[in-house]
């Protein structure tokens, strides 16, 4: 079993989306359930593409689809907290990207759980990997950081 790496810093994240938790998110534990995290990281990275016009989710000829997931939790969040997502991208290839996602409670500056995700580009209808174009590479570039991976 590999040593548990301790949570990281709004520091090493590039961007952020701030989202609020709501009532639902809590479960019988009286915390927000684990399956929220990865809502929240779906959302703060797909607002972040379709905000900067990388991805058309009606009527573009392209999307991303998830094909690799992984969460850390390090600490309890709960409604009404507010949640900031950092995102970086830990490795961009051809048709490929690995987002880190990390979430920060409130004001707290250490990350309440780290996880990340891997989208591959698609043409919606052949259901088959597509280059990335250059505007949804501009926009991953600056976010490119050498990282230790979470998961």
């Amino acid at each position: 079993m590999s040593e548990r790496q301790a949570p990281q810093g709004r520091d090493a994240y590039k961007i952020f989306r701030t989202l609020t938790t709501r009532w639902s998110d809590n479960d019988i534990y009286g915390h927000m359930n684990n399956v929220i995290h990865y809502s929240i990281f779906d959302t703060a990275v797909n607002g972040f593409l379709i905000e900067n016009g990388a991805l058309d989710m009606k009527g573009g000829q392209e999307v991303f689809l998830v094909v690799e997931t992984g969460c850390r939790y390090y600490a309890e969040m709960a409604f009404p907290d507010v949640v900031t997502a950092g995102i970086r991208v830990a490795r961009l290839g051809n048709s490929s990207v690995r987002y880190e996602i990390g979430l920060f409670r409130n004001d707290d500056e250490m990350a309440t759980a780290e996880g990340f995700f891997v989208h591959v580009n698609i043409d919606r209808l052949s259901r088959r990997p597509l280059p990335f174009g250059n505007t949804v590479r501009g926009l991953l570039e600056p976010l490119l950081v050498p990282t230790n991976e979470i998961g």
